[in-house]
């Protein structure tokens, strides 16, 4: 149940985390993790001062971290040098591979990787967007991933990662960019459950707008959303009709490019020449105060906690939640430590398919290698259809198994592992299985039966059948299950071992979390 747990609500569950969870009980627990403390972790800070990132084949040392906690204007300069303004995101790569790894809160490392997926955006699209990735990821997303919506979404609108990645740096008055707007109601708040455009194309005609309290939403508000989001760009030294803009990469409000003009959206009348940024955050307002923002958010918190399917039981609880605590500071922790502790997030453990990102940290967390990501991890991921940082589309990552179980991804899946176990030629970890394994158990039957319940944390959850036929993998001639396999060269058997892991790593029980 334990490990389980862990593997719902962490990257898996190493020796550490098991003896935590265990000391102070879930409750306990997941309050901790609703709490983490802000001191550094001194495992992270040594491995961030040893590592030695590689930019590529060609680079034979390496260097270390520079950008992870850069400032602004060093950020920027670096947009104007072609050769290096993609080095920061590719350091961020490499510290959240280490943070979901080895930190111990291991619940924020879980809802930072939500939250990049839910506010998703792509270092492809504009190299600026790559040499800034360290301050959205820092300063936006893990600043905010336990707090208030309202103040998240501001912060997201505002930050120079989704201002030029949905086009919006460039969104002037006549005609606006509807892009930002768009992902804004569809992906971001409303979701498409709330797009209401199939069934009415007059704002009016919208049930609640008239009282300035729409149900959903239609095209005609989100064209209105554009337009209040006009001048909301960033200070990139581009030529303006009055002379070029500050070129410090800063969010900037240019009142020149703002459509002053009168607005309706969601049936809320917005009146002509408001004070600076007041259009967009009445916007912001609007949606994220909205029931239909707390339902779409609620249930996809619950897909990710719970189900791909969650008990509409849990979402009710967690909307109740959502909108009680809506000016709190506190918001979404709030939210998720009634989905923590709820019956249904007990009952539903098991049933979520891991993703590639956190199939690959649960093997790692599990076995509790020593592990230095490098750039080959890229490539791994990429092979089974995961794009840290990159998934070119606003959407994000599906997180649901229909997207990851298909028998081309799961062929993908399980040949990562023994390429990992059996010959690392990336040279990312170093395993030794036998060192794993306690003196005190000996015997054939003993070792698969240690390494089913260390990996899965119980020996039941493989039939006798399939411990069988890991066991034979492991015998030798004329021996015993009874009896310790001893008489291989220490190769044979490193060989045998990694093979009975990985094939306990491959079975549809560590696929699920």
């Amino acid at each position: 149940m334990n490990r389980k747990i862990l593997n719902r609500i962490g990257f898996g569950a190493n020796a550490q985390s098991l003896e935590r969870l265990t000391k102070l009980g879930f409750k306990a627990y997941v309050e901790e993790q609703l709490n983490p403390s802000e001191k550094e972790i001194p495992k992270l800070v040594a491995l961030r001062k040893n590592f030695k990132f590689k930019q590529d084949e060609s680079d034979i040392k390496g260097q270390p971290f520079h950008y992870i906690h850069a400032a602004l204007p060093e950020l920027w300069e670096l947009t104007k040098s072609k050769k290096k303004q993609s080095l920061p995101a590719a350091e961020i790569v490499m510290h959240t591979w280490l943070n979901a790894i080895y930190s111990p809160w291991q619940l924020r490392e879980i809802m930072v990787h939500f939250w990049h997926n839910h506010f998703n955006i792509s270092v492809h699209a504009d190299e600026r967007i790559a040499a800034t990735l360290p301050l959205y990821d820092k300063d936006v997303i893990r600043k905010n991933c336990f707090g208030n919506f309202r103040t998240f979404l501001e912060e997201v609108a505002k930050s120079q990662a989704m201002l030029l990645y949905l086009d919006n740096a460039s969104s002037r008055a006549s005609p606006a960019n509807e892009n930002f707007a768009r992902e804004l109601f569809e992906l971001h708040t409303l979701g498409k459950d709330n797009y209401l455009n199939h069934l009415y194309s007059k704002w009016r005609e919208v049930p609640g707008a008239l009282e300035g309290k729409a149900q959903g939403y239609i095209d005609e508000d989100i064209y209105e959303a554009a337009r209040a989001f006009t001048g909301w760009t960033i200070a990139d030294g581009a030529w303006t009709e009055n002379g070029n803009k500050p070129n410090t990469g800063a969010f900037l409000y240019l009142e020149k490019w703002h459509d002053n003009y009168q607005k309706r959206i969601l049936g809320v009348e917005f009146d002509s020449n408001q004070a600076p940024l007041s259009d967009g955050q009445k916007v912001l307002d609007l949606l994220a105060f909205h029931e239909g923002t707390a339902r779409f958010l609620c249930t996809k918190l619950c897909i990710r906690l719970i189900a791909d399917e969650p008990p509409e039981s849990i979402v009710n609880k967690a909307v109740k939640t959502w909108i009680k605590h809506q000016e709190s500071p506190q918001q979404i922790q709030a939210v998720l430590r009634t989905i923590l502790l709820s019956e249904e997030f007990i009952a539903s453990l098991g049933s979520k398919v891991k993703n590639p990102f956190e199939l690959l940290c649960s093997m790692i967390r599990t076995l509790e290698l020593d592990f230095m990501p490098n750039l080959h991890l890229k490539w791994m991921l990429q092979q089974m259809g995961y794009h840290l940082f990159s998934w070119a589309t606003p959407t994000g990552h599906p997180d649901q198994a229909t997207y990851w179980l298909n028998s081309s991804m799961m062929l993908k899946r399980w040949n990562i592992m023994p390429s990992i176990l059996f010959d690392d030629w990336h040279k990312m970890t170093t395993f030794d299985v036998e060192a794993l394994i306690p003196e005190s158990v000996k015997s054939t039957k003993e070792i698969v039966q240690f390494l089913i319940a260390k990996i899965l944390g119980n020996v039941n959850e493989f039939s006798l059948e399939h411990q069988q036929q890991l066991i034979h993998i492991l015998l030798v001639e004329n021996k015993t299950e009874d009896e310790p396999p001893l008489t291989y060269s220490k190769e044979d058997r490193a060989y045998r071992f990694a093979q009975v892991v990985a094939l306990i790593l491959m079975s549809p029980q560590f696929q699920y979390r």
